[in-house]
């Protein structure tokens, strides 16, 4: 006998049924988590596009209320870096992912002490890879605009709370994960604390 023309066994069809199980599994999950990331993309624009259209309605006939936890506060603005974001009340998964939330411990803008906010790194907080010292933030309510001028940016661990502590001036922090191309669970996390100049602006927003 011809060891050598001896053809190899082929894949049993046990074996290939279950190959075969395997990549409709695998293709039909890969379909799911593209259908989750397009819902949840589409979902957060749609949000944006529809609270800032009333935001820009409101003007000054909001009137005051306690805050609960999403409503909307107001616009942050970095226009170098073409960031333009509704921020709402609260940093919860829910919040986060459809806009940028206020840390609720944290002062408001228009208070004195240090105005938190948060981010997810991949979506409304992404252009912050390219802040730089001294960018102009606008943080625009109903009622006034803030303007801040930045002056750090460090990245710290994940469990460092001295950014977020209370001040005695009038501040503004962004807190986002880092680094910004990692993939899954950051563990650093990009800090950006600016102060406020000049007070607000005592412009009606409904005038410009």
């Amino acid at each position: 006998m011809n060891l050598l023309a001896r053809e190899p066994k082929g894949i049993s069809p046990t074996r290939a049924h279950i190959l075969g199980g395997a990549c409709y599994f695998f293709l039909a999950l890969g379909v799911l988590a593209l259908g989750y990331a397009g819902f949840v993309f589409a979902d957060s624009h749609v949000y944006q596009a529809l609270e800032m259209k009333k935001f820009k309605q409101a003007g000054l006939l909001s009137e005051p209320h306690i805050l609960a936890e999403g409503d909307v506060i107001g616009e942050i603005q970095v226009l170098r870096l073409d960031l333009n974001a509704i921020v709402v009340q609260g940093d919860s998964p829910a919040n986060l992912r459809r806009a940028v939330g206020h840390i609720s411990t944290s002062a408001l803008p228009g208070e004195r002490g240090n105005v938190a906010l948060a981010g997810h790194r991949d979506t409304f907080f992404r252009p912050l890879r390219d802040i730089r010292l001294g960018d102009r933030v606008n943080f625009n309510t109903p009622e006034h605009r803030f303007e801040y001028i930045v002056e750090s940016i460090d990245v710290v661990g994940p469990n460092d709370i001295q950014v977020l502590e209370p001040s005695t001036g009038r501040e503004l922090t962004f807190v986002t994960c880092f680094p910004f191309h990692f993939v899954g669970p950051a563990p650093k996390r990009f800090v950006v604390h600016a102060r406020e100049v000049d007070g607000p602006v005592r412009e009606q927003l409904a005038k410009e």
